[in-house]
């Protein structure tokens, strides 16, 4: 991809693009960025990373080989009513908004190689893990091109588009979660009397190494917490508590009711196509 346009400036665009600057992916120059009226916020990005900005015009759309959608869900029917006249045939879609369907995208720009992908935030470092899906109309070359894009920011996993939910709800959001239990984690450990600094670095290690070894040994994590669980220890104990305070049934409520959100927004989009049609 030669020419790479984004349309949308949130944390997920500038996740995908710091990640396929910092990998020499596309060239920052080669790598355009437009929002609806932020200029303060595309001048933070131009600064960053080096890329260009849309002119006002918006001509650079009419040369662009891939054009990544990474507005706000709700916005999308505005901003592809008002690009869909700027696009070339040739050009690549990219979607990464959590919810909008490949026909919703069909609908709003017309015939194109469309990919539905969700990434997460990780892609900032090179650490995504990312799903995508493809329309019938994208060649195979322009496939490969999408996943050699996909998989300069992490690892990418091609699924059907109704999975994409799923997808979304585990790593989209993912990354989420593990901050959050990262925060459990050291506001325990400061109650305990441990200083929050050192706190910090031993939880960063542990995930670091606890994901580290279930990639490197390809164990099972079932196996990999026997492991580490003697009988009467203190990991037991500790397991035991997560146990009684229903931890997996927690986690099972988290992914479920992400899933259904994401299936929402998808239903929104449609809705709101319908009532303005």
């Amino acid at each position: 991809m030669e020419k790479v346009v984004f349309v949308g400036a949130g944390s997920m665009a500038e996740a995908v693009i710091a990640g396929i600057c910092k990998q020499g992916t596309v060239r920052p120059s080669n790598i355009f960025v437009t929002n609806r009226a932020d200029e303060e916020r595309l001048q933070l990005l131009k600064s960053t990373y080096g890329i260009s900005l849309v002119s006002t015009d918006k001509t650079e759309l009419r040369t662009a080989d891939l054009v990544v959608l990474a507005t706000k869900p709700k916005d999308i029917y505005t901003v592809m009513e008002q690009i869909s006249p700027l696009l070339n045939k040739q050009a690549v879609i990219l979607s990464v908004l959590a919810g909008v369907s490949i026909d919703t995208i069909e609908s709003g720009l017309g015939k194109h190689a469309i990919a539905r992908s969700m990434p997460n935030t990780s892609a900032a470092i090179g650490k995504s893990a990312t799903g995508v899906a493809f329309n019938c109309s994208t060649s195979p070359n322009e496939k490969q091109e999408i996943l050699e894009l996909l998989s300069s920011i992490g690892i990418v996993a091609e699924v059907e588009e109704d999975d994409l939910h799923a997808v979304t709800a585990l790593s989209g959001s993912g990354p989420a979660y593990i901050y959050y239990l990262a925060e459990a984690l050291e506001t325990a450990a400061i109650r305990a009397g441990i200083e929050q600094s050192i706190a910090r670095d031993l939880i960063i290690q542990t995930i670091e190494g606890a994901a580290c070894m279930l990639r490197q040994t390809q164990e099972e994590p079932s196996l990999l917490r026997k492991n580490v669980t003697s009988p009467g220890g203190t990991t037991e104990a500790g397991l035991r508590a997560l146990t009684s305070g229903g931890f997996h049934e927690a986690v099972f409520s988290c992914i479920d009711q992400a899933e259904k959100r994401s299936r929402e927004l998808g239903s929104n989009t449609v809705k709101k196509s319908t009532s303005s049609s």
